[in-house]
């Protein structure tokens, strides 16, 4: 029998779980306008507001936070068009997650969005991009989109990128050195999702050839100019 996990704790690919719990969430100069948002609900700015960064950068965990305080449903964005807009927004709180102009249902969204108005409800909406830069054939949700507040979440600085490969090899039970881990600080993208996928192949290759972990196991992962 399965168990299923919570909001707070994910499964990945290789069965290592990943908190969302508040405590484990890392903050720093790319991200603290946003944990301040979340942070400060239900005084918030507006009853709307839309997380946008990149994939990986923190938004989903920013989301389950928020969902922890309010109570929040979770809906995502590929299912706006089948959803009950009452149901969903029955608990006066709402995340939708990884919305996109490009599989975007207009009406579903723009009902949404005035039913949410209508029940005073909150809507956390996490996106690539920022929503006011989206065409859209109906006018009124055009207006919509470009009045919602947007923060952003950049990429990490060194002490974030740090931290979070740290943190990411934590949640697998793996040690990094602090000779690896400068390493892996200079050769990967400065972005979180690169930093998920360069744990994810050490750890890998490391079970693969039955070696640790090590600079030099690395080194032979990025050597001929690999990023």
């Amino acid at each position: 029998m399965s168990i299923p996990l919570s909001p707070r704790q994910l499964a990945f690919s290789l069965g290592h779980a990943v908190s969302f719990a508040r405590e484990d969430f890392l903050s720093g100069p790319s991200n603290a306008a946003a944990l301040k948002l979340i942070e400060r609900w239900p005084d918030w700015p507006d009853k709307v507001i839309v997380l946008v960064g990149p994939e990986g950068s923190g938004k989903s965990h920013l989301a389950a936070i928020w969902a922890e305080m309010s109570g929040a449903r979770f809906l995502a964005a590929r299912a706006l068009t089948d959803a009950d807009p009452l149901r969903v927004l029955a608990t006066g709180a709402l995340v939708v997650e990884d919305l996109a102009p490009e599989n975007l249902d207009e009406r579903a969204l723009f009902h949404l969005l005035n039913l949410a108005r209508e029940e005073g409800a909150f809507m956390l909406v996490t996106a690539r991009s920022t929503p006011a830069g989206w065409p859209a054939a109906i006018r009124d949700l055009t207006s919509r989109l470009r009045a919602l507040l947007a923060v952003k979440l950049d990429a990490p600085d060194d002490a974030l990128l740090r931290a979070l490969i740290v943190k990411l090899a934590a949640d697998r039970q793996l040690t990094i050195d602090e000779t690896l881990l400068n390493y892996l600080v200079t050769r990967i993208e400065r972005s979180f999702a690169a930093a998920r996928v360069a744990v994810a192949e050490l750890d890998a290759e490391a079970m693969r050839q039955k070696r640790p972990i090590t600079r030099a196991l690395a080194s032979e992962l990025w050597r001929e100019g690999r990023a």
